[in-house]
């Protein structure tokens, strides 16, 4: 097969464009002064194409050259740079050049994927021109090898040789590597597109990202809507766009994508008011985008495609993540979004309740962060925690400070241990390099983990990558439309479920790993019982740190008796006979981890423990001193010497939260009314706020 690669430029983007000798013919959109040499199929010859792009691909050469092959902690998503604004800007430029069939092309913003990426292909609304993923091609072009598909304004490919198109692209990714898996990215129509060509190649390894596909268009809200359109004056077109902005999204999520959440009210409504003045404008663009007559040719494309798809579904084999939103005035998604649930094989779902139809354009969509929280990031047939994992964006980190701001309302206290055994503030006593175990208590909920995952984040650019109980890891295959906030964060953030192989597998890589050997037991402790360890009598963890060299870090948190307090714990809800069932049934076919331990290290039981909030208090860490296991060969193979390393780390763990609890007396700035008294607002960077004196 020969195939080569070109590039060309519109505005602030830039495209490269695949021609293939054994696929069907792909070609670049032609410049003003080219399209007398288009011929009657639209199509350019490559020769004269590869005269027009030799500057471009200059640049494009040299841009890719300085892009790394690997991603570290906080890389630059490029989320925010380009807004909706963009978007309208260079479809003018696409819409101009009109020559040739539907083509793919590849923005050249996704940059050079790391080695060993799969493909993404982009198939998009019913727009056609396959810039719909603007926002989200640098994040994704580092993971993914993204194509785009365009279809030009005037052309009129029915459904079905458009399916042929795409499954011939697939096919052909599918024969140059096999083992890895083919995303099928659809956006409304683009999701009919792409379940019709799922429904045909089986026995491919598909994964769809279905983006409020159209499968629901005969449910439409607007359908009484669609015959006046075809009598609607061709005078009165031009305001369409401005109409169908409002009905398909919301300007106002639009406007709100390189908005900094951080910033003071009054700052955040100025730039607000500057991006909607700057928007508004540049959308009777889309008249010229979707003009009359290929409105409507879509609109019946539109329900030929879902009628298509709909009829398939029983063959759709693929993996399935359904994106709905729960402002779509265009289709009912959030109830389409239930109905692929339960007629798809293996399907997901995301409910966005307060975006529109246009998703992928607004605010509050970070894509790559969704495909990381659902686990459907993959580089070959199965998800591997270890392999598949791709490290926090800045971006990433920061809209996780903004969602939660646990941080900002505790005031954390970080304290650490140095080899000669004195304590100091901050984290210059944990190691710098890995493999590291941290090795701690479990507060109740986990409330430690924000405040712990964020300060190394920040301090060190380090992932600590938590072993996790796995069900986390299976919830949302029983509850699809559920709020799973809180256990896509888990995901998101490196977390795997808690087996010896995946703690093997972690260690040997050098990561810093968390662990808590109290496990469920302690996060969901009773009522007396915060602060104590509920940890089994054997050594689970010392020989295989010590296998790999591994320095073991024991660390102890107070704080949640002055967050929360317990009252109604796992034997109060057991009395309560609805309550009672609702825990039966999800711990049914839960995964129990430690079921034949003896004691209560064996009482897993999953419940959601009744808790009132206080005013916040503060959170208290230390990071005791650096256990190395370096050159102690005797912990892998002598029990003994393990178990008393095992003994001693619980001890130094209980210590360690002994001194918190007595030295957070003494802290002046214990309370956040307190602290706001002495000057420390909530928003006060967290290492800026004292404590007692060492």
């Amino acid at each position: 097969m020969i195939s080569t690669v070109n590039s060309f430029s519109f505005s602030r983007f830039h495209f490269r464009c695949r021609a293939s000798s054994s696929s069907e013919h792909l070609t670049a959109l032609p410049s003003d002064s080219e399209k007398s040499s288009i011929g009657t199929n639209g199509s350019t010859p490559f020769v004269e194409l590869k005269q027009r792009v030799n500057k471009e691909l200059g640049f494009v050469k040299k841009k890719i050259k300085k892009v790394g092959n690997e991603l570290e902690v906080l890389w630059d998503d490029g989320y925010g740079t380009v807004t909706v604004k963009d978007y309208l800007e260079a479809s003018k430029e696409f819409i101009h050049y009109d020559g040739g069939p539907p083509r793919w092309f590849s923005p050249v913003e996704c940059g050079k994927p790391v080695k060993g990426s799969p493909v993404l292909l982009f198939l998009p609304g019913i727009d056609g021109l396959g810039l719909g993923l603007c926002l989200h091609h640098k994040a994704l072009g580092r993971v993914f090898e993204v194509r785009c598909l365009h279809t030009p304004v005037y052309d009129r490919t029915p459904f079905e040789e458009l399916v042929n198109i795409v499954e011939k692209s697939v096919r052909l990714e599918h024969s140059l590597d096999p083992d890895k898996p083919i995303y099928l990215l659809g956006d409304s129509f683009g999701g009919c597109l792409a379940l019709a060509v799922a429904a045909r190649i089986p026995s491919i390894d598909l994964v769809l990202i279905l983006v409020n596909p159209a499968t629901s268009v005969g449910k439409s809200q607007l359908q009484p809507l669609f015959p006046i359109l075809e009598i609607f004056p061709d005078e009165l077109h031009a305001t369409l766009p401005y109409l169908l902005n409002f009905i398909m999204g919301d300007p106002i999520r639009m406007a709100m994508v390189n908005i900094d959440k951080g910033l003071p009210p009054a700052s955040t409504l100025e730039q607000l008011s500057g991006n909607l003045a700057a928007l508004l404008p540049v959308l009777s663009g889309l008249s010229d985008i979707i003009p009359k007559e290929t409105l409507l040719w879509k609109l019946k494309m539109l329900k030929s495609g879902a009628s298509y798809a709909n009829s398939r579904l029983h063959a759709v084999k693929a993996e399935v993540l359904v994106l709905a939103s729960g402002k779509d005035n265009m289709l009912p998604s959030g109830a389409e979004a239930q109905r692929l649930f339960k007629s798809l094989h293996d399907c997901k779902v995301r409910y966005f309740k307060d975006n529109g139809h246009t998703l992928l354009l607004e605010d509050g969509m970070h894509l790559l962060s969704v495909l990381k929280g659902t686990l459907k990031f993959r580089r070959s047939r199965h998800h591997d925690y270890i392999s598949d994992y791709v490290p926090p964006s800045s971006t990433e980190f920061r809209i996780h400070e903004q969602s939660i701001g646990l941080s900002l309302a505790t005031s954390p206290v970080m304290l650490s241990t140095l080899d000669d055994g004195k304590i100091v503030r901050g984290l210059a006593g944990v190691p710098n390099e890995g493999p590291v175990l941290l090795v701690g208590y479990h507060m109740l909920m986990g409330l430690e983990l924000i405040p712990l995952l964020e300060e190394f984040l920040r301090k060190k650019k380090v992932m600590i990558r938590g072993m996790a109980h796995p069900v986390f890891f299976s919830l949302d295959t029983k509850y699809p439309q559920n709020d799973n906030f809180w256990v896509d964060k888990v995901r998101q953030f490196g977390s795997v479920p808690a087996t010896p192989s995946n703690l093997y597998r972690l260690l040997s890589s050098n990561s810093f790993s968390l662990l808590y050997p109290g496990g469920a037991r302690e996060a969901l402790h009773h009522k007396g019982e915060e602060y104590t360890l509920f940890w089994p009598e054997q050594p689970e963890f010392v020989r295989m740190a010590a296998r790999f060299q591994t320095t073991i870090v024991p660390f102890g948190v107070v704080g949640e008796d002055d967050i929360v307090q317990l009252v109604l714990d796992y034997n109060d809800q057991m009395s309560i006979p609805f309550i009672r069932d609702w825990i039966k049934e999800i711990n049914q076919d839960a995964i129990r981890l430690r079921g034949d331990a003896n004691g209560e290290v064996g009482n897993q039981e999953f419940f959601l423990p009744g808790v009132i909030p206080k005013i916040p208090g503060r959170f208290y860490y230390l990071f005791g001193k650096p256990i190395e296991t370096k050159g102690k060969k005797e912990l892998v193979k002598d029990r003994e010497s393990a178990n008393a390393l095992y003994s001693e780390i619980k001890s130094d763990i209980e210590n360690i939260m002994s001194y918190l609890k007595e030295k957070r007396e003494q802290d002046p700035y214990r309370g956040i009314l307190e602290r706001s008294i002495q000057g420390y607002p909530i928003s006060a960077p967290v290492d800026t706020v004292p404590s007692f004196e060492l």
